[in-house]
């Protein structure tokens, strides 16, 4: 899919990621981070993710690394900066004795403690790098800024509107697992794949060539805002040469899941159980009721859905809850 970039630019940023320092979360060590802060210049983990949001877009603008679109300057900051390592050695010159960086496995308070200790009151920065002034926001952090990246020897970036967004309450992991008896588009038979629409995110699978009972198994990620509705599904016969034709689609209700979820709290603190469910209803597309339960310590929805608007076509999915604040 393409969220109208270039390849080569989020090419750029995926082999920036992959850099062996860029491997674990610059705040917790986690292993394996899918998100970043582009403004900063450090890619960091879920968990630490909902805590660089709290502090505002003047501190931190967090983008996902794969949902989400960059702009050719925040990229270039992200490889000036030089990754995780080379912004730490500024961010975390000065750690003062008796403090000590919070594990993958920390508290939400100790995380949040030493992230805003980190970038909002800078409590560790070199201090020909410390910014006291009563600049305003906009101000100061521009100021910071350019400060920063001369310390890398580097020319000072021109200057980037800052994208508002909603604060995130979760992310939800969407598993396509296959569809069954889809609509036939081409002269006898399709080549399907799903589009999944929450705001302004757009995820899809694969194209599976010449299927009409396709196999996917892929998972797609969301992230979940505060204001959420319901979650669009599309799907679609892939075609070379003129528009892709539809093949139906259907709305997916997360809240019936969410509340679940959040009225449980922590589910690894729970044996396997059933804890909601989502009934089946003139109103929405399922086949019958979706079960909501928590199995081995993850919450899970399996959903069976007939597409609508078309003449045949059943889906099955696996949805999936993941809490920000853990």
């Amino acid at each position: 899919m393409s969220l109208g970039r270039p390849v080569s630019s989020k090419r750029k940023l995926k082999d920036h990621l992959l850099q062996s320092e860029n491997r674990t979360c610059a705040d917790c060590g986690a292993p394996d981070p899918r998100w970043a802060s582009a403004n900063i210049g450090v890619f960091i983990c879920l968990k630490c993710c909902g805590v660089h949001r709290s502090l505002g877009t003047h501190i931190s603008k967090v983008l996902s690394v794969t949902l989400d679109d960059w702009l050719d300057e925040e990229i270039d900051n992200m490889i000036e900066v030089g990754g995780n390592t080379s912004a730490n050695s500024i961010y975390e010159a000065f750690l003062p004795e008796g403090v000590t960086k919070p594990g993958p496995d920390a508290s939400h308070d100790e995380r949040s403690r030493f992230i805003r200790s980190k970038y909002e009151l800078q409590e560790f920065l070199k201090p020909s790098l410390r910014i006291t002034s009563g600049k305003g926001v906009s101000s100061l952090t521009s100021s910071f800024s350019r400060k920063f990246m001369d310390s890398f020897r580097t020319t000072n970036s021109s200057q980037r509107s800052v994208m508002d967004f909603e604060e995130s309450i979760g992310m939800l992991k969407v598993k396509v697992v296959k569809g069954t008896n889809l609509a036939i588009r081409d002269m006898m038979t399709s080549d399907p794949y799903v589009v999944l629409k929450l705001g302004n995110q757009t995820v899809q699978t694969t194209v599976v060539r010449s299927n009409l009972n396709p196999v996917w198994n892929e998972e797609l990620m969301l992230s979940v805002p505060d204001s959420y509705g319901l979650v669009k599904l599309q799907v679609f016969d892939h075609d070379t040469f003129s528009a892709d034709d539809i093949m139906g689609e259907a709305d997916l209700d997360i809240q019936p899941l969410i509340n679940s979820a959040m009225s449980f709290g922590d589910p690894e603190n729970f044996a396997n159980m059933q804890i909601g469910k989502w009934l089946k209803s003139d109103d929405n597309a399922l086949i019958d009721d979706s079960i909501i339960n928590i199995l081995d310590g993850k919450v899970k929805q399996e959903i069976f859905i007939k597409l609508q608007n078309v003449e045949s076509g059943e889906l099955e999915l696996e949805l999936e809850w993941l809490s920000i604040e853990l």
